[in-house]
């Protein structure tokens, strides 16, 4: 198990590898669907705001508010990440991102932005959206909640050992294709 902690740098990202399991403390930030049409088509982010070297987690988590203000994530899951494809590879490029964590992987447009930009894809258990939301210690702040609603809102999280499995690094190795590759022969095999 690999520990990855901000600073996200490209130097410990490059140095991972499909395949390595991981537990990341720092600050992440949900994007979803209508965040990533809007920036894919020129939208800013929010002043103070920079994926610059960060984590972009495809989740659109349940989130209470609390009477004095501050918000508590109580189911926090991965969201299909290929919904993103016709927008992540430019996101990665244009915001510099470092890792996206999902579930079920992504297309070659974002593996082949992965290898160019020094990011990784992580994917993250599917079904257990309240344990990972054990690994949320703080919601920092929301933003866009009134233009996208809560699940489509860019949430900024502080999370603490964040558990992940490198299913694309950032040398072009995908093992979303390695699976299907094998399951494929295997079933040539069968017919």
């Amino acid at each position: 198990m690999t520990e990855l902690s901000s600073p996200f740098t490209e130097e410990k990202i490059r140095a991972l590898k499909v395949g390595d399991e991981v537990l990341i403390s720092g600050v992440i930030h949900t994007g979803r669907d209508a965040v990533h049409k809007y920036l894919h088509e020129g939208g800013q982010l929010p002043p103070g705001v920079s994926l610059r070297d960060g984590i972009l987690y495809h989740c659109g988590p349940v989130v209470l508010k609390h009477d004095d203000g501050t918000w508590k994530a109580t189911a926090a899951g991965p969201t299909t990440s290929i919904r993103e494809e016709p927008y992540q590879a430019q996101i990665i490029g244009d915001f510099g991102l470092r890792g996206v964590i999902g579930k079920g992987g992504m297309g070659e447009k974002t593996v082949a932005a992965c290898k160019e930009f020094g990011c990784v894809y992580l994917h993250a258990i599917g079904g257990a959206a309240q344990v990972l939301a054990e690994c949320i210690k703080k919601v920092r702040d929301v933003y866009f909640y009134e233009k996208f609603g809560a699940p489509e809102a860019i949430w900024e999280f502080e999370v603490e050992d964040f558990p992940a499995v490198v299913t694309i690094d950032a040398h072009g190795n995908s093992l979303h294709k390695e699976v299907l590759a094998k399951s494929q022969a295997e079933l040539a095999k069968r017919l």
